[in-house]
């Protein structure tokens, strides 16, 4: 039976997703092998076959292996899509479109809401106060890229109406529009980028299953005018698998 860390307290099942994890993020299982078939997994660590299919289950919603019918359970090659808001806003001055290769974006809704706690810090706004919420979802052919939220001001809601409107947005991304309509350029970025264990909300954004344990991406962006006022803040989380790829030269 395959090796079990000392002291893993986690279910079976997460115990068994996390060996063949390992495995696959090692390069020990590559792109095309395929894994043992549930009946093999469940004699190897002495579990039930629905625990070695919910392991299974696990990893193929991280996009990590994906199961052929009539062949088994087979390694993918990893996804390396997860652009954050900052760099979409960079593709969009270049493209006139957010979208990376191969990606769409849907369910876009918009509106003006009391700012939650941790946002109206970032905003510089009083819990409650008025700010517009933008979100979509971005996809591509492995599924789920993440799930992106704007927070903008509320006085940017009379200048660009379209902002507070559950639409996707003509001519441009947000801080486009408001360059337009304000002459308010965004001169300073600051990126961040975290990690954590998929909360219940991020599990309902990213259209996990309940009872996903999964490790996931945080990407924020604010971005700001040249009087170093925020113009909009925004919050991507990555979907579970993702991985973050960024390329910078190096000079001599």
């Amino acid at each position: 039976m395959p090796g079990r860390p000392r002291a893993d307290n986690r279910p079976p099942y997460a115990r068994i997703a996390g060996h063949y994890r390992d495995l696959i993020s090692s390069g020990e299982l590559s792109p095309g092998d395929l894994l043992p078939s549930i009946k093999t997994l469940a004699t190897e660590w002495k579990v039930s076959t629905a625990t070695a299919d919910r392991a299974m289950r696990l990893l193929r919603e991280e996009k990590l292996v994906q199961g052929i019918p009539g062949v088994g359970t087979e390694v993918m090659t990893r996804p390396i899509s997860l652009s954050s808001g900052a760099e979409r806003h960079d593709r969009s001055s270049k493209t006139q479109s957010s979208w990376g290769v191969g990606e769409k974006s849907s369910g876009h809704t918009a509106g003006i809401v009391g700012a939650p706690e941790d946002i109206a810090h970032v905003l510089g706004l009083s819990p409650g106060d008025d700010v517009i919420r933008r979100s979509r979802v971005y996809r591509d052919g492995h599924g789920i890229v993440c799930h992106s939220t704007s927070w903008i001001p509320a006085e940017f809601a009379h200048p660009v109406p379209e902002l507070a409107r559950s639409e996707r947005l003509r001519g441009g991304l947000s801080l486009d529009l408001i360059a337009r309509a304000t002459g308010r350029h965004v001169v300073k970025r600051v990126d961040e980028e975290t990690a954590r264990i998929a909360t219940r909300r991020d599990r309902e954004l990213l259209e996990l299953e309940a009872d996903t344990v999964a490790a996931i991406l945080v990407l924020t962006a604010r971005f700001l005018d040249a009087d170093g006022e925020l113009l909009e803040y925004g919050v991507d989380l990555g979907a579970p698998g993702r991985t973050r790829r960024t390329t910078s030269e190096v000079l001599p």
